[in-house]
């Protein structure tokens, strides 16, 4: 029952405001003042944007933290399965029973007052938060910084921006430069931003942000930096910052830019403050971070039982020029060849997602993103073929996809289900029966 009632109050949710996406702070903080303002009884918090590798940042200091026994509170979205995902609560996804609570909750003080979908339910997770003790709020911006509605917190105890590119440029700007204003204003006096490696035109930008703005800023090489293995990218690798040089193991999770993320997580929390971890919990987290939908095989289940016993599943939700960079990448150092499948939101740049990731993978077949507005299958299939893929198909959705790639493919050959986290989360279900 639970279940079911969450799922009627998250579609009632949808019908609050004609617009998925209207970026603004006024609706949300109105409805956290009727609520008594959790936002500000929050625990300590780390608040991350980034265009691409927040979600993976938080993975790696979750990990950290939960190592060293403190109590950790997550914030993350899109969810991939089930809504729950998004609010962790101790460690563990919220309850039904809890998340019913708070949704009713923030259903009954909104009263049915214009609000979006991502704003309402950030009331009703700041709300479940206060209410639940905790060490440390992890949190993760839903788009941009400035306007999202996560950025209600008066004084964090860290900010970090991961990274900066080009993505949702309809709401953030479409040069870098404007992208990096809107991840700048997290940014707090007095509070420590953690900056990623940056293009040089949002790097000027977060500067003058930081300054501005009194934030004592950490850039990746100059307060911090690390040196990853050399090869593959996933042997040991050494990290070096303020108070703390040390030589840890490789990520579990695939993908040299994980070392990155791993490093700029080191930074990030021991800017924080909120905990002095050790070198050890650390190297306990880099084998027991986990982070689903982000080179994540499926070693089993309904979906890799499809393909036959000789191929590898894997799923990758890579959905911007950047990301598809580094998914390329991945791609590129495997042994064997890689047949991706690919779905890909109306909103995304497919140019720029194919470019890097159409010439190196054997095959491509594109795919719709059900329940979205998404790129025509066959008009995804085009471009990919413009861009240099070897071969490229439509299929009519992900099941037949996986046929094809049966029938098609050689053993010892990976499949490689990637774009859009709605797919990701498609095959996550599917997957589980």
């Amino acid at each position: 029952m639970s279940a079911a009632t969450v799922d009627r109050l998250l579609e009632r949710f949808t019908a609050l405001h004609p617009r998925v996406i209207d970026l603004s702070l006024g609706r949300i903080e109105a409805l956290l003042a009727k609520l008594g303002r959790p936002q500000d009884r929050l625990p300590p918090v780390i608040h991350v944007s980034g265009t691409n590798g927040k979600g993976s940042v938080l993975a790696f200091c979750r990990a950290a933290l939960e190592a060293a026994g403190l109590t950790v509170h997550q914030y993350v979205s899109p969810h991939l399965v089930r809504f729950n995902e998004r609010i962790v609560l101790n460690g563990r996804d919220i309850g039904d029973a809890a998340l019913v609570d708070v949704l009713k909750a923030a259903d009954r003080t909104n009263d049915g007052a214009p609000i979006t979908f991502f704003e309402i339910t950030t009331a009703a997770a700041f709300k479940a938060f206060a209410e639940t003790p905790a060490d440390v709020l992890l949190l993760e911006t839903g788009l941009g910084g400035r306007l999202d509605a996560t950025n209600v917190v008066a004084r964090p105890a860290a900010t970090g921006i991961v990274s900066i590119g080009l993505d949702h440029q309809g709401y953030l700007g479409d040069t870098i430069a404007a992208v990096a204003a809107e991840k700048a204003g997290i940014l707090r006096a007095g509070v420590p931003v953690v900056v990623g490696d940056l293009p040089p035109a949002a790097r000027g930008i977060v500067e003058r942000a930081a300054a501005e703005a009194g934030a004592p800023m950490e850039t990746c090489g100059a307060a911090w930096r690390f040196e990853a293995a050399a090869g593959s990218g996933y042997g040991h690798w050494r990290y070096d910052g303020p108070g703390r040089a040390c030589r840890l193991p490789p990520p579990a999770l695939p993908g040299g830019h994980q070392t990155a993320n791993a490093a700029f997580a080191v930074a990030l929390t021991d800017a924080s403050g909120v905990a002095r971890l050790e070198d050890r919990h650390w190297a306990q987290a880099m084998q027991t971070v986990a982070w689903p939908g982000r080179l994540q095989r499926l070693k089993a289940g309904p979906l890799a039982a499809r393909l036959g016993p000789g191929r590898q599943l894997w799923l990758d939700g890579a959905h911007n020029p950047p990301a598809a960079g580094a998914l390329a990448d991945w791609v590129q150092a495997q042994a064997r060849p890689v047949h991706a499948i690919l779905g890909l939101l109306e909103t995304k740049d497919p140019a720029g997602v194919l470019a890097p990731l159409a010439p190196v993978c054997a095959s491509l077949t594109a795919v719709p993103v059900p329940g979205h507005k998404c790129y025509p299958p066959e008009g995804l299939a085009e471009e990919a073929r413009a861009r240099g893929a070897p071969e490229a198909a439509a299929a009519r959705d992900l099941g037949h996809a996986l046929d094809l790639a049966a029938a098609h493919t050689a053993d010892g050959d990976t499949i490689l289900v990637c774009g859009s986290l709605y797919l990701i989360g498609q095959a996550l279900a599917l997957s589980e029966g």
